[in-house]
């Protein structure tokens, strides 16, 4: 397991029930930043943010009661890992201040592979698109 794949595992340990309702409140306005996001050389970590973001909600709201407690927590890990401005490396760094976000978000994406792929299927969502591939 790589060491990016054993942060987030660390980080997802201690996401609670309580900690992802937290974060459904503030996604909508962490969706708006995530927008704003410019990392050419990241091209799919907006779209793979947006994707994760709608799969925490409909989980956490029990729209969507498949996905699996530990792929919810990952995700939101991964949420609250890019929507913070400091991180491994700070985002106000040109051209990698993005990297270990794109990482962390790949990481539960990758680990998840398979249950977040039904998922999008179900939501009529292509996952080539949001492919966990650089």
């Amino acid at each position: 397991m790589s060491e990016i794949a054993k942060f987030v595992n660390n980080g997802a340990a201690s996401i609670t029930p309580a900690v992802a309702e937290k974060v459904l409140r503030q996604l909508p306005q962490w969706k708006l930043e995530f927008t704003q996001i410019r990392a050419p050389q990241f091209p799919h970590l907006v779209d793979q943010l947006e994707f994760l973001a709608d799969a925490v909600e409909d989980a956490v709201e029990g729209a969507y009661k498949e996905l699996p407690y530990a792929a919810v927590a990952q995700a939101v890990f991964a949420l609250l890992y890019a929507h913070k401005k400091m991180g491994i490396i700070p985002d106000s760094i040109l051209d990698l201040g993005r990297a270990d976000d794109s990482s962390v978000v790949r990481a539960a994406l990758i680990q998840n592979e398979k249950a977040f792929a039904v998922y999008a299927g179900t939501q009529g969502v292509d996952w080539r698109k949001i492919t966990s591939q650089p």
